[in-house]
């Protein structure tokens, strides 16, 4: 071989070289999918850190703003409902006792307003005892009979607790209201079970007329912090009629008492009346 020709071949084999050592190398991503960010460390720093909270947007437009109920929307009563619920919350039974002698107290000078005779203190004085003897067993009834008697159907529920409120806490409350009306007022064991007997079943009938719609609108449409609330205004105006029937009670047996009496230092036939003959 000449030696002009020993250049050209070592030229031709190092081109050839090149190239497979080319072919042999990974092929670099593209330069727009690669990110400009050269700093490893602030890319994870930036990946770890929690992104801020997103805040509500405000309601523009038809965005649906959800309407407030209506025992929201009755201005100071509503404060005055909000801060007894939170007494309710702090100190149930101090709250239910102090609710309990105003509305006794409201009773009953509404019943004595309405019976058109003289103001009696004694009968305020007695309403308001009765009135905070019950407020305790009287809250913790309904607390109860709002956790029982929970089915499926809203309808039988409400229709279970109105049955079993009317059968057992309506004729026990009355009978203890008679009962120690009476009591206090000096009567008998033998009287003041005539005073039940003779009051309790038309105030348990008349119960009926009103309790149960009360028990239903209030299990149904009044929050729970609010029923005790609801009921107490209801309970004035029953309070003064089981007030203004227990007065109408003790009239009665004053005047039957007074003409079962003889007249003092006469014997039973000097003091009957003198029939004349015809």
């Amino acid at each position: 071989m000449p030696p002009s020709t020993s250049p050209i071949f070592r030229a031709i084999f190092r081109r050839q070289l090149e190239q497979l050592r080319a072919s042999r190398l990974p092929q670099s991503a593209p330069r727009r999918f690669q990110s400009s960010n050269t700093n490893p460390k602030q890319s994870v720093s930036d990946a770890v850190k929690p992104k801020p909270p997103t805040e509500d947007p405000i309601p523009v437009g038809s965005t649906p703003v959800p309407p407030l109920s209506i025992w929201h929307r009755l201005g100071p009563l509503t404060r005055a409902g909000q801060a007894y619920a939170r007494s309710q919350q702090k100190r149930p039974w101090t709250t239910q006792v102090v609710s309990a002698l105003a509305i006794y107290l409201a009773a009953d000078l509404s019943a004595q307003g309405i019976g058109g005779k003289e103001y009696v203190p004694e009968l305020t004085v007695r309403n308001m005892a009765i009135g905070a003897v019950a407020a305790v067993p009287s809250f913790l009834w309904f607390v109860w009979l709002s956790r029982n008697f929970n089915y499926a159907s809203h309808t039988v529920s409400i229709c279970v607790k109105i049955l079993v409120n009317q059968s057992v806490f309506t004729p026990t409350f009355n009978s203890y209201f008679f009962g120690a009306q009476a009591l206090l007022a000096g009567d008998s064991l033998a009287e003041a079970w005539d005073r039940i007997r003779r009051t309790v079943p038309i105030s348990w009938v008349n119960a009926w007329k009103l309790w149960p719609g009360v028990i239903a609108f209030s299990f149904t449409y009044v929050p729970i912090q609010y029923r005790s609330v609801f009921s107490g205004v209801v309970a004035v105006g029953w309070q003064t009629y089981l007030s203004y029937l227990n007065r109408q009670a003790e009239i009665e047996e004053q005047a039957t008492h007074h003409h079962s009496t003889p007249a003092a230092g006469l014997t039973p036939v000097e003091a009957a009346p003198l029939k004349l003959g015809a």
